[in-house]
């Protein structure tokens, strides 16, 4: 584990092995993460979060308590969960990430909400419902645009282009 200058980490916090936790961010008490994961700056990961390993999470996001995401998850910058569907309210519920799912920069996902393995969550999305094992979702409100396959594709023609 590796850390970097003004980090705010809380306690009976794991970090696993090979985890780099970049300037300026907080995590608070109680918090896993799995190992090579890496978290950006100015990065807020509240208490009571579990992040699987492999993960590669991008500055200035924000990750609220009970939130689960599952390995090799990469978030975008900017990617606000909420946990909770009312507020202020004392009834707070996390968001569940699945493993290789990828959500854009500026996605902000509903409390409760999951996101399904190798789903695609698209920049700027805002995520209100759950979101199906491999689809690809975007626009305000997020919805179905197509399948993971065709995204692939779309970006295996983008890295090609010369």
């Amino acid at each position: 584990m590796e850390h970097l200058s003004l980090n705010h980490v809380g306690e009976q916090v794991k970090l696993g092995e090979n985890t780099k936790i970049w300037h300026f961010t907080y995590i608070g008490d109680h918090t896993i993460i799995g190992d090579h994961t890496t978290v950006g700056s100015l990065s807020h990961i509240d208490h009571h979060v579990k992040i699987g390993s492999e993960c590669r999470i991008q500055g200035m996001v924000y990750i609220p308590p009970h939130t689960i995401i599952r390995d090799r998850v990469f978030i975008g910058p900017g990617v606000v969960f909420t946990n909770d569907p009312y507020p202020p309210s004392n009834r707070l519920v996390g968001v569940t990430v699945g493993s290789d799912a990828i959500i854009c920069a500026s996605a902000v996902i509903k409390a409760g909400v999951s996101i399904g393995e190798g789903a695609v969550v698209g920049m700027g999305a805002v995520v209100c419902h759950d979101i199906t094992p491999g689809t690809v979702v975007f626009g305000v409100p997020a919805s179905p645009r197509y399948s993971l396959d065709e995204y692939r594709n779309k970006q295996v023609m983008w890295e090609t282009q010369v």
